[in-house]
């Protein structure tokens, strides 16, 4: 009779012949399949003497074995001899446990191994707080870590990078220096994974010490590290020490060039998130998902669709597949960059919608104007079972509020029990401004002082809004008020209610706003507009004789204005809030930041061209009003964004309905 000795997994098996290790598999496994699995090439490995040697595979570590101590068919086999335990074993079935997000497994593995010879073993237990901090379980992490009786750098980087993984920054920040203090040095792991924790942080004083500590250790100028650097300050909004960093890599990578990009896109700086995309292409660099997704993002922040455009042609071209999150980004910059259909062709498009998908794409229809579009989305989403959550409310309220839709927005707020989501105070704005817009104000009040919460400056901010649109002044100063005491520094509820008082002519009341303003150091933003024309962006502002085509501009809105004059354009001056007389105030009114910004499109653009015009501040009735005209006699598309929507003017008509 044969003799066999224990197998191991970490070398092949030379001396026993396939019938005698079939015999050695559980009865369950040695079927006629079994035979023919390990007479397969990828079940069988050569031997040091060429002989054809069975060795169990990867994806069998963590088979299943009924009717065990430890349910696993290898640790069965290693407790009954049939094969010698080694580390090697330990480290494989921790790898898969970890590669496969095993955690039931990995505790048993865990538990075996403790009761192995080798249970002192440092490098397996290093792999242990690995597996359960790439499981998502720090508590047991961090208990491998405690009753860890010796402990190296490596074991200290592993539990640190778990908390920095996991979101955890300020358990992972308040290891650093107790591992200091044992004397052990931090090397390029370490301090990777710390910056991403200091990233996170509040403040970036610990995250400056930290840099500190890459530089004595000689870690600072390492490439990973380096982006963990920039990343960290980009997080913080410190651009001008991100690009000190990334200046000061002697090699460079993705890595690092994504960490810049991601870091100008999160602060808004969309031009800059640009420019590092073309650094990053002439340096030869390839663009990964992540490269886009930061780009589609700076566009959607500033509106610029045709760089939009191109970015998507350049990912197509580079063979980069639209996965999950590139494809929200994308349709996120077309719907806010102003092409609500080429949102939805993107949407049609994704391989799978998840809840971002369908909340970029509500957002765009609230944006837009297209209310029921967005309440006939919303319930084919909960048709298919997709659950909503607060942020799909919101932009279904948001829609509602937007184009009138009363009812509607009152059963979707109502609905939120159902799906228990608790209302946020953004969802109270939206009922506000919902009545508000309305003209139910007195209602709108009632559901302020009836709220759960205690209303913040921004559900007074929407009541202010709708008492300026109705031109209700006793209940406007009123709400104004409650926004002074929440908010002091914001200017935009001093400028409404001065406004108020300007429409009502009291000219006294609208100064001493003013004067409020100047007093506590207020300052008003500048209303502006912008026009992209050949991939070059030109600046308006109100009364601006700065443009070098400034001539040619006036003249052509005064064209313009004449025209639409004839068609039935009558200028609107009570959005004149100074106290002039009526011939200035209607020549103050054609000289909007968005007329100019128009007139200026109309002569660089070629006729039929689509206008695309953003502005920083809401846009006026008379402008509005001017626009549907222009709209109508240059037979022109004409696309405004405002800090509310998008105004979509084409053939004398709007996409609001001429309610916004």
């Amino acid at each position: 009779m044969m003799k066999t000795r224990p197998l191991s997994l970490s070398t092949p098996i030379t001396h026993i012949s396939k019938a005698a290790f079939l015999h050695l598999i559980p009865f369950q496994f040695a079927t006629s399949a079994t035979e023919r699995s390990f007479s397969d090439s990828d079940a069988w490995e050569e031997g040091e003497e060429g002989d054809p040697s069975p060795i169990i595979q990867d994806h069998d570590l963590l088979r299943k074995s009924n009717n065990s101590p430890t349910s696993l068919n290898v640790l069965d086999l290693i407790d009954r001899g049939s094969i010698e335990p080694d580390p090697e074993i330990y480290n494989r079935l921790l790898k898969r446990a970890t590669h496969m997000k095993k955690l039931k497994e990995g505790r048993i593995i865990h538990a075996h191994f403790l009761g192995s010879k080798f249970k002192s073993d440092l490098f397996i237990l290093n792999t242990i707080i690995n597996m359960y901090a790439k499981c998502g379980s720090l508590s047991d992490a961090q208990k491998a870590f405690d009753e860890m009786r010796l402990k190296d750098m490596v074991t200290w980087t592993a539990l640190i990078t778990g908390y920095a993984q996991n979101d955890r920054a300020e358990e992972a920040i308040a290891l650093f220096p107790q591992m200091l203090r044992q004397g052990l040095k931090p090397n390029q792991f370490t301090f990777a994974s710390l910056l991403k924790a200091f990233g996170a942080a509040q403040s970036n004083e610990r995250g400056r010490q930290v840099h500190a500590f890459c530089v004595k250790y000689g870690c600072d100028l390492n490439v990973y590290v380096g982006s963990s650097l920039l990343d960290m300050y980009a997080r913080y909004g410190d651009m001008k020490e991100a690009n000190l960093v990334f200046d000061g890599l002697s090699c460079k990578n993705e890595v690092s060039c994504n960490a810049l990009i991601a870091g100008y896109a999160r602060k808004g700086e969309g031009e800059e998130a640009f420019k590092q995309f073309w650094k990053m292409q002439r340096a030869g660099f390839e663009a990964t998902h992540f490269t886009y997704s930061s780009v589609f993002s700076s566009c959607a922040s500033i509106g610029a669709l045709e760089q939009g455009k191109w970015v998507h042609a350049h990912m197509i071209k580079s063979g980069c597949k639209l996965i999950a999150f590139v494809g929200n980004t994308l349709l996120d910059m077309y719907a806010k960059a102003g092409s609500i259909e080429d949102a939805r062709k993107v949407f049609d498009r994704l391989d799978k919608s998840d809840v971002v998908s369908w909340n970029s794409m509500l957002t765009g229809c609230a944006q837009h104007g297209r209310g029921k579009e967005a309440i006939q989305r919303f319930e084919e989403m909960l048709r298919i079972g997709i659950e909503p959550n607060e942020i799909t409310f919101l932009c279904v309220l948001t829609a509602c509020s937007h184009n009138g839709l009363l009812n509607e927005g009152q059963f979707y707020f109502e609905l939120m029990k159902r799906y228990n989501v608790e209302p946020k105070v953004e969802h109270y704005v939206t009922i506000v401004d919902l009545l508000g817009r309305a003209g139910l104000l007195d209602q709108a009040q009632r559901y302020i002082n009836d709220m759960p919460i205690e209303p913040t400056a921004a559900v007074w901010g929407a009541l202010l809004g709708a008492c300026r649109m109705h031109r209700n002044m006793e209940l406007g100063a009123y709400a104004a008020e409650r926004v002074f005491e929440l908010d002091p520094h914001d200017s935009g509820p001093h400028v409404l209610l001065s406004n108020i008082y300007a429409s009502a002519g009291r000219w006294s009341d609208a100064a001493r706003v003013r004067k409020m303003m100047k007093d506590s150091g207020v300052k008003k933003e500048p209303a502006c507009s912008w026009v992209e024309i050949e991939n070059s962006v030109h600046m308006f502002v109100a009364n601006d004789d700065s443009h070098p085509q400034r001539e040619e501009i006036q003249k052509m809105w005064e064209k313009i204005s004449a025209k639409i004059k004839e068609v039935g354009y009558v200028p609107d001056t009570n959005y004149v809030l100074l106290f002039v007389d009526q011939q200035e105030r209607e020549a103050k009114l054609q000289y909007h930041s968005e007329k100019l910004a128009l007139a200026f499109a109309l002569l660089n653009t070629p006729p039929g061209a689509t206008i695309r015009i953003k502005k920083n501040i809401r846009m006026c009735g008379d402008c509005h009003s001017a626009i549907k005209f222009v709209s109508m006699v240059m037979e022109r598309e004409i696309v405004v964004r405002d800090t509310n929507r998008f105004h979509h003017f084409s053939n004398g008509f709007c996409s609001c309905g001429d309610y916004w």
